[in-house]
C-alpha cells in the first residue's frame, strides 16, 4: 500500500509517517519510481509507535525500545530486561516532571485568586 492508504488506515498523516520513517521507525520498501511501500505490518507498527508517542517516549527511545515490545493489544509489554529498565527511568522522568508542573500550576492558581481578590476588594471600595 502506498503512503496515502496507510495514513487512511491509520488515521496518522503522511507527514507524521514520514517522519516516522525519517526517525527509523518504519521502514517500507521503495519502488523503483521511488514511491514508499508499505505492507500490512506497517499498519501495526505505527499502532505501536503511537501508543510510545502517548506514553511521552521520544523517537529516539522508542526506535531503541521498539525491537524489544511485544504487543497485547492495546498495550505493549518490554520483553527485554534492558528495555524494561529504560522505560522505569523514563517514567521516574516524567514523574519529577509532573511534580513540576502541579508546582507551577498551584503556584499560578494562587497568583490568579489574588489578583481575583484585589479586583474584588477594589472594586467593592468605589
Amino acid at each position: 500500500m502506498f503512503i496515502g492508504e496507510l495514513s487512511h488506515r491509520t488515521g496518522v498523516s503522511t507527514r507524521s509517517l514520514r517522519y516516522h520513517e525519517q526517525q527509523g521507525l518504519l521502514r517500507p520498501q521503495r519502488r523503483a519510481s521511488g514511491y514508499r511501500e508499505f505492507d500490512e505490518s506497517d499498519v501495526d507498527a505505527v499502532r505501536r509507535v503511537r501508543i510510545l508517542l502517548a506514553a511521552a517516549l521520544n523517537t529516539d527511545l522508542i526506535r531503541e525500545v521498539l525491537p524489544c515490545m511485544a504487543d497485547e493489544g492495546s498495550i505493549l509489554a518490554p520483553t527485554c530486561e534492558e528495555m524494561a529498565q529504560d522505560l522505569k527511568a523514563e517514567r521516574e522522568r516524567l514523574s519529577g516532571s509532573i511534580q513540576q508542573l502541579q508546582a507551577a500550576h498551584a503556584m499560578l492558581s494562587s497568583t490568579i485568586h489574588a489578583g481575583e481578590a484585589m479586583t474584588a476588594t477594589a472594586g467593592g471600595t468605589e
